[in-house]
């Protein structure tokens, strides 16, 4: 571990352009439950009531998505953990282009990773939109009427089906966000994939444009991933505490 925590940080020291994706791996050091894994929540939750079909067909789903929404965490106060913190320091370093994440937690944010930097592929908890006129939402207002059991939020513009601003099953990614982290992959210089298995598409192909394009590739996940054999350095273990060395070692070298 030592010798990959030090190749590492000498690869972030030696580059300016640096792209972050993270996945599940990295929100559930803060206490948010996975979807896939066992005993995530999908082992409690139907996926089949989660497609945006049913979400507008039917009052009672909407009901059940919103409920979910709240009992799984997602929308908590959850905090940002050393692996938030440690993708902040890359950008107060100089050193960050974007952080493009499959989470729709908002902790990027919260660590303090500029707004403009995060690429939200599957959308943000943090945000309800209306599906007639478009109109963004914050959540905090709805959060205090979503305990009412029959309550269903409306857009207070027009009076529209609100939804949370995040990917359904059943839907596309945002375009305008998939196209911008294909460009920040394709044009970085080093590409670190933090708690993510590289498995759901089209996000995984991310670090793939940016080895096609001359990018080196750094891979800290729990598991083996497609794209280990493509990468300079490979991590299995936690998120948190590889990047926290990461960062210290890097510091030292610049002489902080």
């Amino acid at each position: 571990m030592s010798d990959k925590i030090t190749r590492i940080s000498g690869l972030v020291a030696g580059s300016n352009k640096i792209v972050v994706f993270t996945g599940a791996g990295v929100s559930t050091e803060s206490g948010i439950p996975d979807f896939r894994s066992p005993g995530g929540i999908w082992s409690r939750f139907d996926p089949d009531e989660f497609t945006i079909q049913k979400f507008i067909s039917s009052p009672e789903t909407r009901r059940k998505q919103w409920r979910f929404l709240i009992e799984s965490g997602l929308i908590t106060d959850a905090l940002p953990n050393r692996a938030h913190l440690a993708v902040s320091e890359l950008e107060k370093m100089g050193k960050l282009r974007c952080v493009i994440t499959q989470n729709i937690d908002n902790l990027h944010q919260k660590a303090g990773n500029e707004p403009g930097r995060v690429f939200e592929l599957h959308g943000t908890m943090g945000w309800a939109r209306c599906m007639d006129c478009r109109t963004r939402f914050s959540l905090d207002s709805i959060m205090q009427k979503l305990p009412e059991v029959d309550y269903l939020p409306e857009c207070g513009e027009c009076g529209g089906m609100l939804k949370p601003d995040v990917v359904f099953f059943g839907e596309s990614l945002p375009e305008r966000t998939l196209q911008a982290a294909i460009v920040h992959a394709r044009s970085c210089d080093l590409f670190i994939v933090i708690g993510s298995s590289l498995v759901v598409y089209p996000a995984a192909y991310l670090p793939l444009y940016a080895v096609e394009a001359g990018a080196k590739l750094v891979i800290i996940n729990n598991s083996p991933t497609p794209f280990d054999d493509q990468a300079q350095v490979v991590i299995g273990g936690s998120a948190g505490e590889a990047m926290e060395r990461i960062i210290d070692l890097v510091k030292k070298m610049h002489g902080g």
